[in-house]
């Protein structure tokens, strides 16, 4: 009876939703979104948005359950994600694959049919690169693999230019530069935090295999890097002063606070929260300042 209850249509559904990870997926189609603006110099139409949105969540989605059933093994050593484990024991794994096949596919229909074939290429690479370069290769090998583990997260950015400029303009290279180097550090604050579940997984990420003191400086050098990348928007003519502004601003707190955090070697929880408010922060700076240029 147990069974039955816990297979029901509805904890079914509600399972889905976890192994989509949905903060993760939402925060993909909002970056997604701002490349968008980016490269449109203004919002764009409601249609490119919403076909592009649409594809950034399938996709992200798919490659999520996809990323829960390749990490089965160490999530259940992971006591940190039992809900995680929960939910994919509710699902099922075939059923799991099903849907997360199916998101893909249609991800890429949509992608290819509607938008341009550049955009699916990208689409295609945020897949390929999270679950088989990262999950099965780079998460398992090397505790350096966060580094190049950055590219899937960063590609939305890409997608999302890319559905209104499939030329890729420098702007949104700097905008995926600035995804690909944030992430260390913010993983790399959770990695601190939770060191000890990685531990028992059998995860090597970098305090696991280095030390704290170790991660730490990685931590601090990634981050001291990103004020100087986002202001070379406007340094280069792509924003005005008003972003600047707010990315110095924002810039600087997020820096006090890794640099807190790493002087007293503790807050990584902390930490990893600023660092999430930091990234949208100069994302929603970005498009305010495009909006009311091209207003």
């Amino acid at each position: 009876m147990e069974e039955q209850i816990e297979r029901a249509p509805g904890n079914i559904a509600t399972s889905t939703i976890l192994l989509l990870k949905p903060r993760i997926i939402i925060s993909v189609a909002f970056t997604g979104f701002v490349g968008m603006v980016l490269a449109n110099g203004a919002i764009p139409a409601a249609e490119p948005i919403v076909l592009c949105v649409l594809s950034l969540l399938l996709s992200a989605g798919g490659a999520a359950i996809l990323n829960n059933i390749l990490d089965k093994r160490f999530d259940i050593l992971m006591k940190r994600l039992n809900k995680r484990v929960e939910a994919m024991r509710v699902v099922g794994e075939r059923l799991a694959l099903i849907i997360a096949i199916a998101f893909i596919l249609i991800s890429l229909l949509i992608s290819f049919y509607f938008i341009n074939s550049v955009n699916a290429i990208l689409i295609l690479a945020a897949v390929l690169s999270y679950t088989v370069l990262y999950t099965l290769y780079l998460k398992r090998s090397s505790p350096y693999g966060t580094i190049l583990g950055g590219i899937p997260g960063a590609l939305p950015v890409l997608i999302g230019y890319s559905a209104v400029n499939p030329g890729l303009g420098i702007d949104g290279i700097i905008l995926f530069i600035f995804m690909i180097l944030w992430q260390p550090p913010h993983f790399w604050a959770l990695a601190q935090k939770y060191k000890d579940d990685y531990k028992s997984a059998g995860v090597p990420v970098m305090p696991v295999v280095f030390g704290e003191k170790y991660t730490n400086i990685f931590i601090l050098i990634y981050s001291l890097s990103l004020l100087p990348l986002s202001l070379s928007l406007w340094f280069l003519g792509y924003s005005s002063s008003l972003y600047a502004i707010l990315a110095i601003i924002f810039g600087l707190y997020f820096e006090y606070s890794i640099i807190k955090c790493v002087m007293k070697n503790s807050g990584y929880g902390k930490a990893f929260g600023i660092s999430i408010l930091y990234m949208l922060a100069i994302m929603l700076s970005l498009v305010l300042d495009i909006s009311l240029s091209s207003s």
